[in-house]
C-alpha cells in the first residue's frame, strides 16, 4: 500500500508541519514513560493512550514503526521511598513495573519494540557525560557534575523559554523543578549517604540525574536522534529542553528530535486533578467503579491530544453509550449477513467497491493524518453508523452482499485504531434458559410494540428481567441482552 502522508504539529516549530521520516520503514519513535513508585493515574494513562493512537495511526498509514518507551526506575521519590521500606530500589520497582504493564494491556496499547531501564543504561549515560564535559559543558561542585546552560548559546530552542536574565551558577539538583525556573541541571549526582542506590564509574560515584537518563537511553537504542519524540505538556520544559540540550550539546552535527508531539493535561471534573481536591483517580480506581476498560480507553482517546480532556464519572457513561451504539450496529452487520465466519483474522487494508465506504475510509485515514484528529474521525465513524442502521432497514437486498461484507471490514479497520470493538458472538451462559429463547423473546416483543401493544411489550422485559436477563434498546431500533451482573 502507498503511505499515506501524515503531518504534525510539531512542538518546536509551533506549526503544522508534513511527517518526513528517514525511513518510512523504521520510522524511530521515544516517548517519555512512568515513573515506578506508584499506580499510574488518568492523566498518566491519557498520555500512554496518545502514544498509543500515534503507533496505530501511523501503522494504517503504512509505517513500519520502531519505538521505546522508557522506564524511569531511578530518581528522587524511588530512592526516598525504597530507604523508608528498606528495600533495594529493584526491590521496590519490580512490582510497580509490573503494575503498569498491567494497567497498558488492561486498556489495550500495543506492545513497543523497547522499554529501556534506566538502571540498565548507565554505561550510556556515562558516555553521554564524558563527550559532553571534552564539548566544555560540565562542571562539577561539590562533587555533582551540572550542564552549564550559558556555555550552550541553543538553550530554550524547544521551550522557548528566555534565559538571557539567568544568574551564571544558578543550580538545580532535584530531579523535578519549577516551570520556568531556568538553572543549570545535574546530570551526575554524588552518594550523599551509604543507603543511596550508586553506580562506580570513570566520572565519580553516584548516580544519574533525570534528564539525563532519557537523552542516553534514545542514544543507547537508535545509535542517534529519533523521527518522533513524544510526552506530556507538562514535560517540555524542563525536562525535553534540558534533554535537547544535552543530546546537541554532546553531538552538535545530528539532528536530535525531527517532530516534537506533546499531549496536553487531563482535568478531573474541570479542575485540576488532586488528592486534596478528591478528584484524583488512578486507572485501578475507575476499575473498581464498575467501568468497562473500553470504555474508559474510548473516552480517554476521544478527544485531540492538544486539547485538555475533562474527565467525569459522567462523561465516561456518555462514552459507554456512544461505544454501546457502535458495537450494537456491528452486531447487527454480523447478523444480518451471517458474517461471523467472514470476520479477518488479521488486518490488510482493501479496495472499497462501494462508494458511501470508500468515501467514509477515506475521510476516516485523512483525519488520522491531520494531526491525529480523532473526534474529526469519529465523526465518520458515526456516520458510517448511520447509513448501515439506514441500510439495514431499508432491506435493500440487491447489494447486500458486498455492502454489509465491506461495512464489516470498514468497521474492523477501525477497531485498529479504537481496539475496544467486538466481532464475536457473545456467550452469557443461563442456566436452564437458551439463546433461541431469548431472541424469540425480543422478537415478540419487538412485534408487540409495532402493534403499539405496550403492556405486552413491558410484561416480556419484567419477564426476562425476573430471569436475570437485561434488554438495551437503541434509538435505531436495535434491542441487546446481557446477563445482569
Amino acid at each position: 500500500m502507498s503511505l499515506v502522508p501524515f503531518v504534525f504539529q510539531n512542538s518546536k516549530s509551533g506549526k503544522k508541519e508534513p511527517f518526513q521520516p528517514k525511513d518510512p520503514a523504521n520510522v524511530t519513535i521515544y516517548s517519555c514513560g512512568p515513573t515506578v513508585y506508584n499506580f499510574a493515574h488518568i492523566g498518566n494513562i491519557r498520555s500512554f493512550l496518545f502514544v498509543d493512537v500515534l503507533r496505530r495511526s501511523l501503522l494504517l498509514g503504512g509505517y513500519k514503526l520502531n519505538q521505546s518507551m522508557n522506564i524511569t526506575d531511578i530518581d528522587d521519590k524511588i530512592i526516598n521511598e525504597s530507604i523508608k521500606q528498606k528495600m533495594s530500589i529493584e526491590d521496590f520497582t519490580k512490582p510497580w513495573t509490573e503494575a503498569f504493564f498491567k494497567d497498558l494491556e488492561t486498556v489495550h496499547v500495543q506492545k513497543l519494540e523497547h522499554y529501556p531501564k534506566a538502571t540498565e543504561s548507565i554505561d550510556a549515560m556515562v558516555g553521554l557525560v564524558e563527550t559532553l564535559q571534552s564539548n566544555g559543558l560540565v562542571y562539577e561542585k561539590d562533587g555533582n557534575l551540572y550542564f552549564s546552560i550559558q556555555k550552550f548559546s541553543r538553550y530554550g530552542e524547544l521551550s522557548k523559554i528566555d534565559v538571557s536574565g539567568m544568574k551564571s551558577g544558578v543550580r538545580y539538583d532535584a530531579d523535578e523543578y519549577t516551570k520556568d525556573d531556568v538553572r543549570d541541571f545535574v546530570l551526575w549526582k554524588n552518594q550523599k549517604t551509604e543507603e543511596e542506590k550508586c553506580w562506580h564509574t570513570s566520572i565519580g560515584t553516584g548516580r544519574p540525574g533525570w534528564h539525563l537518563e532519557c537523552s542516553a537511553m534514545i542514544r543507547k537504542v537508535y545509535g542517534s536522534g529519533v523521527d518522533i519524540h513524544t510526552g506530556g505538556i507538562d514535560l517540555l520544559f524542563p525536562h525535553h529542553e534540558n534533554e535537547a540540550a544535552q543530546s546537541l550539546g554532546a553531538y552538535p552535527k545530528e539532528e536530535f528530535v525531527g517532530t516534537w508531539l506533546h499531549c496536553e493535561h487531563l482535568l478531573v471534573d474541570g479542575e485540576k486533578m488532586s488528592k486534596s481536591k478528591g478528584n484524583f483517580y488512578t486507572l485501578r480506581d475507575i476499575l473498581e467503579k464498575g467501568y468497562d476498560p473500553n470504555a474508559i480507553r474510548y473516552h480517554l482517546i476521544s478527544a485531540h491530544y492538544r486539547s485538555k480532556l475533562n474527565f467525569s464519572l459522567g462523561k465516561l457513561e456518555e462514552s459507554k453509550t456512544a461505544l454501546e451504539r457502535i458495537q450494537n450496529t456491528i452486531y447487527r452487520v454480523l447478523e444480518t449477513g451471517s458474517l461471523w465466519d467472514q470476520v479477518p483474522k488479521k488486518y490488510d487494508p482493501i479496495e472499497f467497491s462501494v462508494p458511501e465506504l470508500q468515501k467514509l475510509n477515506l475521510e476516516f485515514m485523512d483525519s488520522l493524518a491531520d494531526d491525529l484528529n480523532v473526534p474529526k474521525a469519529l465523526a465518520s465513524v458515526f456516520e458510517l453508523v448511520r447509513i448501515v442502521n439506514q441500510f439495514l432497514d431499508s432491506k435493500n437486498s440487491s447489494t447486500s452482499g458486498s455492502f454489509l461484507k465491506e461495512s464489516l471490514f470498514l468497521f474492523y479497520q477501525i477497531n485498529q485504531l479504537f481496539a475496544v470493538f467486538q466481532f464475536e458472538k457473545q456467550v452469557q451462559s443461563l442456566e436452564g434458559i437458551s439463546e433461541e429463547w431469548i431472541l424469540d423473546q425480543i422478537n415478540q416483543r419487538k412485534t408487540a410494540k409495532q402493534n403499539k401493544d405496550f403492556s405486552t411489550a413491558d410484561k416480556i422485559r419484567k419477564e426476562l428481567e425476573e430471569k436475570g436477563i437485561l434488554l438495551a434498546d437503541t434509538k435505531e431500533g436495535i434491542t441487546t441482552w446481557k446477563k445482569a451482573q
